[in-house]
């Protein structure tokens, strides 16, 4: 995604605006939701000739896909990203230096790879939710919670799995002692 600005010379004030369908390059998302690969970009840029370089400002608009962060149904949803980034002139006294992360103009073009993908992924949901209020799914055996609001386990205490047992015997005990206790006062 490399854009020619040869024609803006070194001309402050001069200005050119492009809107260009461009498809996606890899790796244009974080886990759970990106940009497709290969899908198209819809690009709105002004390129406008500064002192100190080019000033690329404008929209990317895509189509973000992936799935919800809490019951994994698929998501699709449109995203336009705000762009603004000064490339410098390799030459111009502005540059902090060469540890500096900064864009320059290279052979009187521009790449706007990096910069679309610094836009377009910090946009992005970290935790992607199908809804706001997204129940999830269910810990114990993966149901989708949105599906069955009412879906629960039965949940006991594994330190009081041993006493389990003794409920029923118990029961049964008391039961037997109360049989001969109205025996005896029958009698």
């Amino acid at each position: 995604m490399t854009f020619s600005v040869k024609d803006l010379g070194r001309s402050p004030g001069s200005m050119r605006t492009i809107e260009e369908h461009v498809p996606a390059p890899k790796d244009f998302g974080v886990a759970l939701v990106g940009v497709q690969e290969g899908s198209i970009m819809d690009l709105d840029l002004r390129f406008e000739s500064v002192h100190e370089g080019i000033l690329v400002s404008g929209t990317a608009s895509v189509e973000v896909t992936g799935e919800c962060g809490r019951c994994l149904e698929p998501l699709r949803f449109e995203r336009d990203v705000d762009i603004q980034e000064l490339f410098f002139y390799s030459d111009s006294e502005s540059l902090l230096g060469e540890d500096e992360e900064q864009y320059r103009v290279e052979g009187d073009a521009v790449a706007l790879e990096p910069v679309l993908r610094d836009a377009v992924v910090t946009s992005l949901p970290f935790q992607p939710v199908c809804r706001e209020d997204c129940k999830g799914l269910c810990s114990e055996c993966g149901a989708r919670l949105n599906d069955d609001p009412d879906h629960h386990h039965e949940v006991l205490d594994p330190r009081w799995s041993a006493l389990a047992g003794l409920t029923g015997t118990a029961a049964e005990s008391d039961a037997a002692t109360k049989s001969e206790s109205d025996e005896r006062e029958e009698s």
